[in-house]
């Protein structure tokens, strides 16, 4: 298959055009370059053709002739979103909306959407599945609601769309991220020996590997488009919900003598539990593979082979506020993050 991937420079496309091309699918990709600083090792190198384009400069030419478009280029995770909600709706939102359209328009027959268990927001202690009602609680996880809506209003019999509500990801990345929750206490237990909690560590979060939400994004495009087509799946394991304080102590556990300290509630209700059975028994092909365990050790592996210093941890192209607070602050992005003329 011909596929467009957007976001091949962030923290899961770095991963998934390799797995794609391995599987024998003919890749390019698309990226703004936001992150291009931040390379923690080399991955697995692999030849594709790359366009640096903001995906709401695309144009219906960029994308005919594509069999499938994987979009994940977005303002990904909480507190991005919350740096600016409006600037997040305008490139979340309507962005993504209109690149659908956009891919409709130029007869591309699939549409994956990388959306996120973060639409249910707030819950007690019931188990979430694909039809709960969303419960948002933040600017990034609105416009994932609002693009499942507005896209799945397209679908008809030559444009599916599919959505994958993914878990919280976490696991090794030539694309590091150390903004999401499992691989910034390995970060912090590698650099400091301790984990310091702010929160007393209650709240749920589903988990899932990074090559498990790649693994089933290849299997999403490799499935009769019958069975995918205007589908919602959940992506993880339902035996990986996990309190937070539970994937600190995983954590600690794999880095040996790290100390462990909790502090008190901070207020943070985000907190839910999700089914996964539907990807499970309906998407061919499909398994996670992974567990929070096997992610710490193999971050602290990755860790002792780049020998990662409390630098590299800390360095801002790892962390998504950060390096979008230095492209603003040193004139490099106008204000509607648009690169300027150099």
């Amino acid at each position: 298959m011909k596929i467009l991937v957007t976001g091949t420079d962030g923290y899961i496309g770095a991963v998934l055009a390799p797995l794609l091309v391995a599987r024998g699918h003919d890749v390019t990709g698309l990226d703004t370059g936001f992150y291009r600083e931040g390379l923690l090792y080399d991955g697995s190198p692999c030849s594709l053709t790359r366009l640096k384009k903001d995906v709401r400069e695309v144009v219906e030419e960029d994308l005919r002739g594509f069999d499938a478009v994987v979009h994940l280029a977005e303002l990904s995770n909480d507190p991005l979103g919350q740096y600016n909600p409006s600037l997040t709706h305008a490139i979340n939102h309507r962005g993504s909306v209109a690149l659908a359209e956009k891919c409709k328009r130029a007869d591309v027959p699939r549409f994956i959407y990388s959306s996120s268990c973060s639409v249910y927001g707030l819950g007690s202690d019931e188990i979430k599945t694909e039809e709960s009602e969303p419960r948002p609680q933040t600017a990034y996880a609105e416009c994932k609601v609002l693009v499942e809506r507005d896209v799945l209003a397209l679908a008809d019999d030559t444009f599916a769309p599919t959505f994958l509500r993914n878990a919280t990801a976490y696991g090794p990345s030539p694309r590091m991220r150390f903004d999401v929750v499992l691989n910034n206490l390995a970060g912090l237990a590698w650099t400091t020996n301790e984990i310091r909690m702010t929160s007393d560590g209650t709240p749920w979060r589903p988990l899932v590997h990074v090559l498990d939400i790649c693994e089933a994004m290849a299997c999403t495009i490799e499935a009769p488009q019958a069975t995918v087509g205007g589908q919602i799946f959940n992506v993880g394991d339902t035996a990986q919900n996990y309190r937070v304080r539970d994937i600190a102590q995983i954590v600690a556990e794999s880095f040996t003598g790290c100390r462990l300290i909790f502090g008190v509630s901070d207020g943070d209700n985000r907190s839910y539990r999700v089914s996964f059975e539907k990807i499970r028994t309906q998407l061919p092909g499909f398994a996670c593979r992974r567990d929070a365990g096997t992610g710490a050790r193999e971050l602290r592996a990755l860790f002792e082979q780049v020998a990662m210093s409390a630098d590299i941890f800390q360095f801002r192209a790892f962390t998504r506020l950060k390096q979008l607070d230095h492209l603003l602050a040193s004139g490099q992005l106008d204000a509607e993050l648009f690169w300027r003329a150099a």
